[in-house]
C-alpha cells in the first residue's frame, strides 16, 4: 500500500468513526427528545420546545451521513467540528479538572473522550484535501474522466 492509499485509509477510518460518534448523539435526540429540551434549559437557559430536538437530530443525521461518505467535505467536516465544539465548550470545566474525585470516583475522566474526538475532528478538517477515498474525490475524478 503506497502513501496515498495509507492516508486515504486512515482518513476513511477517522471520518467514519467521527461520523458514527456524532450519529449516536443525533439519533438520541430523536429517541429521547425530552432529555435535550432539559439540557438546553439547564446549560443555556433556553426553552427550545418539544419539536426542536427532532429537527436538530434530523439535521445532524443528514450531516453525519454526508460526512461518513465524504460528501461536501469542506462543509460537513466543519459542521461536525462545530457541533462537537459546542459540547467541548460546555464541558470545558471538566476538561481542566480531569482528576477530580467525588466519593472515591473520578467524575471527569470521561470528558477526555470528548477532547480526543475534538482533536480527531481538527485532524480530519486539516487533512480533508488528502481524503482521497471520499465521494467528493470520486465525483471529481469522474468529472475529469468525462464518464
Amino acid at each position: 500500500m503506497d502513501l496515498r492509499q495509507r492516508e486515504a485509509l486512515a482518513l476513511l477510518i477517522l471520518r467514519v468513526g467521527l461520523a458514527w460518534f456524532l450519529f449516536v448523539w443525533a439519533v438520541n435526540k430523536i429517541l429521547v427528545p425530552g432529555q435535550y429540551v432539559r439540557i438546553w434549559g439547564y446549560f443555556y437557559d433556553i426553552e427550545i420546545g418539544q419539536q426542536m430536538p427532532y429537527f436538530m437530530g434530523t439535521a445532524q443525521i443528514v450531516i453525519c451521513a454526508a460526512m461518513a461518505i465524504g460528501l461536501w467535505r469542506v462543509v460537513t467536516y466543519a459542521l461536525g467540528f462545530l457541533m462537537h465544539g459546542v459540547t467541548v465548550a460546555i464541558i470545558l470545566p471538566t476538561l481542566v479538572a480531569p482528576f477530580e474525585v467525588v466519593n472515591n470516583f473520578p467524575i471527569n475522566r470521561n470528558s477526555s473522550i470528548a477532547l480526543a474526538a475534538f482533536a480527531g475532528f481538527a485532524a480530519l478538517w486539516l487533512l480533508r484535501h488528502r481524503d482521497h477515498w471520499s465521494l467528493d474525490c470520486w465525483l471529481k475524478d469522474r468529472r475529469k474522466s468525462g464518464s
